[in-house]
């Protein structure tokens, strides 16, 4: 059984642009949308996230909907634990392909961690 796990060196997940994110207010309410929204900056990336580092500025105290944990996922998209870990990688699988490529870095890299533990 492969386990999802957040690797370093990404921050796919933190290109927030709603251009990409189109059904967001099926799973926000109305506050977590403004927050969500609050929290893009006008080149769609996070505003906490460093693009040196490729880490959260704020990830202790980031958002619920910025938390990729099973009971998040089930409350948000009804995704059941027995389920989340397959959908959570292809999250990621997706958003990494989206901003850097199918066969980038970013991709080889997280598969490598994901797959190779």
């Amino acid at each position: 059984m492969v386990t999802w796990r957040c690797v370093n060196n990404c921050g796919a997940c933190c290109y927030l642009a709603p251009s990409e994110r189109p059904d967001l207010e099926d799973y926000l309410s109305s506050e977590e949308l403004q927050r969500y929204l609050s929290m893009v900056g006008k080149d769609g990336w996070c505003i906490n996230f460093d693009h040196e580092t490729r880490k959260c500025q704020i990830y202790e105290d980031r958002p619920r909907f910025c938390r990729v944990k099973s009971d998040i996922f089930e409350q948000m998209y009804g995704v059941t634990s027995e389920e989340f870990d397959e959908f959570a990688i292809d999250c990621c699988h997706q958003h990494i392909e989206d901003l850097y490529g199918a066969n980038s870095e970013e991709m080889k890299y997280y598969n490598q961690e994901v797959y190779d533990l």
